[in-house]
């Protein structure tokens, strides 16, 4: 196999998505024909990244043979070890300074209450780590009202912050989106101390509020240890850098590829699952190509630990990737661009349970290990146990790769007895409750869970879902797609033959893109064009040269985000491709406002279904968004997968 790369003159490349239960790799041979491998994400039987274990076994390789040069051009990486730090609390302790008088902004927040009934409030646990206040302050619009203090009692703080444990430092100054001066200055004074990671919240995040930026920030500086050093891992395991090793590029939550070296961990938090939105949104535009008709498509991954949603209408054009700025994660308010994809705890693995009222189907997975009672290492009862009680998934089906050994095949008695234990303790009751009648009940109660969220970011979003196409996909969609497809009144869903990986395949055909941005909050006016233009063009500058090697943009997207004043919330429009000369310029100025002003009223009244009255024409550019694409990232023909895709009716398929 070596010598048939080697001679070949294209290495292979490899598509993987590290999910919490699975980890997915798609593989592309120097001949475009794909391989496909999945394997437990926890494998007590083996040390090392089982990725790179799947890559080997592919290749033929030996676990403790190098790599040969050349005969892997390129790894594509989607991952969830950031996400797991944080939530695990596995991050680095963390030194975060702050103005002075701020030391508990971050841990007060905005008083957000997470129950509003409830009487005793449980906060997550914050991030391990200790706050030291700065002198200095800048005002609002960036001019200095005092000088950063930067003395001697500061750098005996330090210090005994890092005697006590802190191996991260985060900065997060007042008004540093607007003026990151004493950010700098103080990364600058930081950089002898030698912590492992100095983040700045200016350089994470363009967008004014200090408690999201800082919350941002903090989760920078606690986990960014934990992704660097996993991903020099696998670069180690791959051989190295380039060229001795293979091109690595890793997936981000807003559906680009980036380099490693331009990667912010904060943004990789839903890496794997917006791999699944380009993958199927790819292969919907595949099945629905001969029919000339873009379809709205809503996503539906069922995957061991959870199930991700989104909806995309793709009579939106661009603005049909339209990124969240901003979202919540452990207790933190993280502001990251990433696709509006919904994750609930509703996968194969989430534990079926009764606690003595009501029979529970999650939040809590059994993960990879122990996994479901059928996978032979003593689970508890899971959805997919359910499945396999009622014959809706045969244990053949599933790989050999459970039991202690990690050889054996699937369990269903273990799952019967499972569900016969549930049966007896729900007799009190529901007297004479079968195994079966008890699988079948905690399918319905996933399947509307699942239902729910796909209305939340749908139906309650202003999107009609009758003419919806449902790509299902992850390695437990095919077994409940078309009954959810019946209880929200989608008439078709598409099987794609890589469903199971489609998250890697996903990442396969994804483009390295590179986001930047601007806070303004500026009245929309005829005089803000030119400052605009030129926040544009250095936008522009700035991301083709940090873009570096990977060649010249292929394409650049400009957007803004536009509100109305006293408005929280804002609404991305397109921003056309605008003249460059002032007297063209101010020609064209009037029919360009216009034009801003029309999208950002037919957004407003699809999104919320009304305009405001006596709105005017006010409105305010809250941020500039430039988004440079370089690259290709079309997937070879025979990516397409090993048959055709197919689309099915609910109503003539089994629930």
């Amino acid at each position: 196999m070596a010598e048939q790369a080697a001679g070949s003159g294209r290495g292979w490349r490899f598509w993987i998505d590290r999910g919490g239960t699975f980890t997915d790799v798609v593989a592309c041979d120097p001949a475009g024909e794909l391989q496909v491998r999945k394997v437990l994400s926890e494998q007590p039987e083996r040390s090392g990244d089982p990725a790179v274990h799947a890559l080997r076994e592919l290749l033929g390789l030996a676990d403790d043979a190098p790599l040969p040069p050349g005969l892997v051009e390129e790894v594509r990486l989607g991952t969830t070890v950031a996400t797991n730090a944080l939530l695990e609390h596995r991050g680095a302790p963390v030194l975060l300074l702050i103005n002075c008088g701020f030391a508990d902004l971050l841990s007060i927040g905005d008083q957000h209450r997470p129950d509003i009934f409830a009487l005793a409030i449980e906060r997550p646990r914050p991030l391990d780590g200790r706050v030291i206040e700065v002198g200095g302050r800048l005002a609002a619009d960036g001019q200095e009202l005092e000088p950063l203090q930067l003395d001697g009692a500061l750098a005996a703080s330090v210090r005994e912050a890092q005697a006590a444990g802190c191996l991260s430092c985060a900065v997060a100054l007042l008004h540093s989106c607007r003026q990151p001066a004493h950010e700098q200055q103080l990364a600058a004074w930081l950089a002898p101390f030698g912590f492992a990671e100095i983040a700045l919240s200016h350089q994470l995040s363009a967008q004014p509020r200090l408690v999201p930026r800082g919350h941002t920030t903090l989760v920078e500086a606690a986990v960014a240890p934990v992704l660097d050093g996993y991903l020099a891992q696998v670069r180690a395991a791959l051989g190295g850098e380039p060229p001795a090793g293979p091109r690595l590029r890793v997936m981000g939550s807003s559906g680009a590829l980036a380099d490693p070296a331009l990667l912010h961990a904060k943004d990789t938090i839903l890496s794997g699952p917006a791999g699944g939105m380009v993958g199927a949104v790819a292969v919907a535009r595949q099945a629905l190509a001969p029919e000339g008709q873009p379809q709205p498509v809503v996503g539906f991954d069922m995957g061991g630990t959870s199930t991700d949603v989104f909806h995309f209408a793709p009579e939106l054009g661009e603005l049909a990737w339209e990124r969240q700025p901003e979202t919540e994660i452990a207790g933190l308010r993280l502001q990251a661009p990433m696709l509006p994809i919904h994750t609930v705890a509703a996968g194969g693995g989430s534990i079926v349970r009764f606690d003595g009222e009501r029979l529970l189907v999650g939040p809590e997975s059994a993960g990879a290990n122990p996994g479901p009672a059928a996978y032979r290492r003593g689970g508890p009862a899971t959805v997919t146990d359910a499945n396999l009680l009622l014959g809706r998934l045969p244990a053949t089906a599933l790989p050999p790769v459970f039991g202690p050994g990690g050889h054996e095949g699937a369990d269903p008695q273990a799952a019967r007895a499972r569900f016969a234990e549930l049966a007896a303790g729900m007799a009190a009751v529901a007297p004479g409750i079968t195994p079966e009648q008890v699988a079948a009940g905690a399918l319905a109660i996933a399947i509307e869970t699942m239902a729910a969220a796909i209305r939340r970011i749908s139906i309650e979003r202003g999107h009609d879902l009758r003419g919806a196409l449902l790509v299902s996909y992850g390695g437990a969609g095919g077994q409940h797609a078309c009954r959810l497809a019946e209880v929200l009144g989608v008439r078709q869903v598409l099987l794609h033959p890589l469903a199971g990986v489609l998250s890697a395949y996903g990442i396969g055909m994804a483009r390295q893109r590179l986001l930047l941005e601007r806070s303004l909050a500026a009245p929309l006016a005829a005089e803000l064009l030119p400052r605009l233009r030129q926040l544009r063009d250095q936008l522009v500058e700035e991301g083709s040269r940090r873009l570096g090697g990977d060649g010249p943009p292929a394409r650049v997207g400009v957007r803004l985000e536009l509100r109305y004043p006293g408005r929280e919330q804002g609404l991305e429009v397109l921003w056309p491709a605008m003249p460059t000369t002032a007297a063209v310029a101010a020609a064209v100025a009037d029919a360009e406002l216009a034009e801003l002003r029309r999208q950002f009223a037919a957004s407003h009244r699809r999104r919320f279904g009304y305009l405001p009255e006596g709105g005017g024409e006010t409105l305010v550019v809250e941020r500039l968004l430039v988004e440079l694409e370089t690259g290709s990232g079309e997937a070879p023909a025979a990516a397409a997968g090993s048959g055709a895709s197919e689309v099915v009716e609910p109503a003539a398929a089994p629930a």
